[in-house]
């Protein structure tokens, strides 16, 4: 019995690891996507589970379904993208961020099939245990701070070290979207829709949050971040 256990546990691990391993890349297959997507959802599950184990999680379904707003979720749905079928003006978009068309569809690899898939994680674990925000600033905000936390706690420092990077350099081309004599969070909140349709405008939000949670030197580790969230 024992044997079996850890053949079982074994085969899991390399599961996870293979899926770990091709994640945060461009991906061709939706098959491939979502089988990968799934066990990244298990494994971080577990991670939750480990740290907090008051927290009760939705379901958290992983499908593959292309839509303008790239990945979201949707009661107990995670929506991720497909490249080719993303499009055509989000696909220009990346390639004029980022430096040109094979560096827009590995940015695009990087964080929307890579590092938001966390980030929707981060949304669900705050609507699981019924966690309030004033703005809708502030909940992407804490769904950065999840995302950055739990893929530190993986073998993913490169892959984020490389998000950081193409974050500073898409910064540097787009425009801060709020007037200079309106309250930042109080207008994101007010024009979101407006915002979120806009990849020029809501990249600029995400991309600047992205980069400071990077760089806070502050920030507790994942497990202590989970420990403490229904406090």
């Amino acid at each position: 019995m024992k044997s079996i256990l850890t053949v079982l546990l074994t085969i899991s691990t390399l599961t996870y690891t293979n899926a770990q391993d091709k994640w945060f890349s461009t991906y061709n297959s939706p098959t491939s996507l979502v089988t990968d997507a799934i066990e990244i959802v298990k494994q971080m599950t577990t991670k939750i589970h480990h740290a907090n184990a008051g927290i009760k999680l939705r379901n958290n379904i992983v499908v593959k379904n292309t839509s303008p707003y790239l990945i979201y979720i949707e009661n107990d749905t995670i929506n991720l993208p497909l490249w080719q079928e993303v499009i055509e003006p989000q696909q220009k978009f990346f390639a004029e961020v980022s430096g040109g068309e094979t560096e827009g569809k590995k940015v695009f690899g990087l964080f929307f099939n890579g590092f938001y898939l966390v980030h929707e994680m981060g949304h669900s674990i705050s609507i699981s245990v019924g966690k309030k925000f004033d703005n809708a600033y502030d909940s992407e905000y804490d769904a950065n701070i999840f995302a950055i936390l739990y893929w530190r706690t993986t073998d993913s420092k490169d892959q984020l070290k490389a998000c950081y990077s193409y974050a500073k350099k898409i910064l540097a081309t787009l425009k801060n979207p709020v007037p200079a004599h309106e309250n930042f969070k109080e207008y994101i909140t007010k024009h979101y829709q407006e915002l979120s349709s806009d990849p020029y405008k809501y990249g600029y939000i995400q991309f600047s949050q992205f980069v400071e949670i990077y760089e806070n030197k502050k920030l507790p580790d994942f497990y202590s971040f989970v420990k403490n969230y229904t406090k």
